[in-house]
């Protein structure tokens, strides 16, 4: 069962990330495609915080799938703190959860699924057994 990603309680790990005048739209909120960057933002951090005491920190990964959830509108300024987790482990991909919080409050939830990719070759490829055991021990 996978954790309620509203819920701050349910991750270990936060990157914070300024709001920019820029990202509100005509209506006064932040406009959706910032969501994105805000989750793109968890994301690398997220992967960063994994592999920080590993020899290789390389992020051979392809985004492969991002769904969000807007929630409640969010409104400059602020810091958003993006909480990230590691969800789900398969041979060559991993799910992981996000979820934006303002002041507290969960603006915006989002899954993102990567591929390990070879860069030579172009193609996914299987987790090598260290990076796996790296992963699975994040969940």
């Amino acid at each position: 069962m996978n954790p309620d990603l509203t819920d701050r309680a349910a991750f270990r790990f936060f990157e914070p990330v300024s709001l920019r005048y820029s990202d509100q739209d005509s209506m006064g909120h932040v406009n959706n495609v910032a969501y994105a960057a805000l989750i793109e933002a968890g994301r690398i951090g997220l992967f960063t915080e994994i592999l920080k005491n590993e020899q290789d920190q390389s992020l051979n990964f392809v985004l492969a799938h991002v769904a969000i959830d807007y929630r409640k509108e969010m409104h400059f300024p602020g810091i958003v703190e993006v909480g990230g987790r590691m969800l789900r482990v398969g041979r060559s991909s991993i799910t992981t959860g996000y979820g934006c919080f303002l002041n507290g409050v969960c603006h915006a939830t989002a899954t993102c699924v990567n591929v390990y990719f070879d860069p030579e070759t172009r193609l996914s490829r299987p987790f090598p057994d260290w990076l796996r055991g790296v992963f699975e021990r994040s969940i």
